[in-house]
């Protein structure tokens, strides 16, 4: 009677990785660690309470998008690829758990929610719902007026790839990766199908039989976050987390190493608040320790930013119409709307804000601040 050695997670990590190493350049090693965790997982979501959605995102074609995902789906069980799929179609796909869950590989995303496309928020509204286990889609059921609502199972894992950038619903959920144009000493293999699918396919049997021997570690494992990660993030890291836990050896370490990276970088990177990204300009390069600014120095300050989006608000630079609107979404710690108020300067009486009422959605909104500069009082005290 023979018996089969168990498989060495660590080590079937480690070949997938270099699995993805011969065909893609991605733009770090956190990004590798990233995507290999995320294919794992997809052979585990009932082990989970949500699934991460992959996005390859870059602001240019030719930087190997399509071909990470194309790699991803030799790994994953049950691929489908989606280019320009319906909303229909994919719900179905997706409710029809008889012919076993996909995971959707959608290419060329930026035509669904690319600035010339519509809204597709039910497209969107699938995407995001099948996030969570708990996820479901309705749809009227039967014919005429005998139609009832019914709720569809719509939890899937979702890779997507795209020029540009995606809603703020789908990104937050999303483990995203900025690809670029390989750089003349970027060098890979050249990918063949008729070759290199049976190898990839070898390797997705292997990693499903590895997946089922640590589903009951998984399920109820709780992985320990890296510090400041938390709330939507951790959601999003808590199944590759607790994927490199079960794996052992380097993966704990560079998963969670690779954690700290991308989320900062998506932080860093996002556009879909501009609302944080004017509270953050206000704190660190605006008042700068200042505790009010007249809102005519304050606009000056904010159209003079080199890197920053308001000195061309739709053509035109901000102005105190927009800056107010912008600030009123918020609140200071007595819960009312930030508001200008009065502010007594050496020319008599102006608009402004005051730092006291910025500082409890500064607190809470935005990003650690920047190291103390030195600044000099924009007004006298009252």
């Amino acid at each position: 009677m023979t018996t089969t050695s168990p498989i060495d997670g660590a080590g079937l990590l480690d070949e997938i990785e270099a699995f993805h190493r011969r065909f893609n350049a991605f733009p770090t090693p956190a990004a590798y660690v990233a995507v290999v965790l995320w294919n794992v997982h997809t052979h585990l979501l009932d082990a989970f309470e949500s699934t991460p959605r992959l996005a390859f995102l870059s602001p240019e074609p030719g930087s190997g998008k399509t071909r990470g995902l194309e790699i991803c789906g030799m790994l994953v069980p049950q691929p489908m690829v989606a280019v320009n799929a319906s909303p229909a179609a994919l719900f179905r796909a997706v409710s029809g758990l008889e012919s076993g869950r996909p995971t959707i590989l959608f290419d060329e995303i930026d035509t669904v929610f690319g600035p010339k496309a519509k809204d597709n928020e039910e497209l969107r509204g699938l995407i995001n719902a099948g996030h969570r286990r708990t996820g479901v889609s309705y749809r009227c059921v039967g014919d005429g007026g005998q139609q009832t609502v019914q709720a569809f199972p719509s939890y899937a894992a979702v890779a997507v790839a795209g020029l540009g950038w995606l809603p703020d619903t789908i990104l937050t959920r999303s483990v995203v990766i900025r690809m670029r144009r390989r750089a003349p000493n970027e060098h890979v293999e050249a990918f063949r199908s008729r070759i290199h699918e049976p190898e990839g396919h070898a390797l997705r049997d292997r990693l499903a039989t590895w997946a089922d021997s640590i589903r009951d570690r998984v399920a109820g494992a709780f992985p320990e976050m890296p510090e400041g990660v938390s709330d939507r993030p951790a959601d999003v890291w808590e199944p590759l987390l607790a994927v490199a836990d079960a794996a052992g050896g380097d993966w704990p370490r560079r998963a969670r190493e690779a954690c700290i990276e991308l989320v900062a970088a998506a932080a860093a990177g996002d556009k879909a608040s501009l609302g944080i990204r004017l509270l953050t300009d206000l704190r660190d390069t605006v008042f700068c320790g200042a505790d009010r600014m007249p809102t005519v120095q304050i606009l000056a300050a904010l159209n003079s930013l080199d890197e920053a989006p308001w000195a061309d608000m739709s053509g035109k630079p901000m102005d105190s119409r927009q800056l107010a609107k912008r600030l009123g979404e918020y609140v200071t710690a007595d819960n009312e709307p930030i508001k200008a108020r009065n502010i007594r300067t050496g020319a008599g009486v102006a608009k402004g804000y005051y730092a006291a009422d910025l500082y409890d959605a500064w607190k809470r909104y935005c990003p650690a601040p920047k190291a103390p500069e030195s600044a000099t009082p924009a007004t006298d005290p009252e």
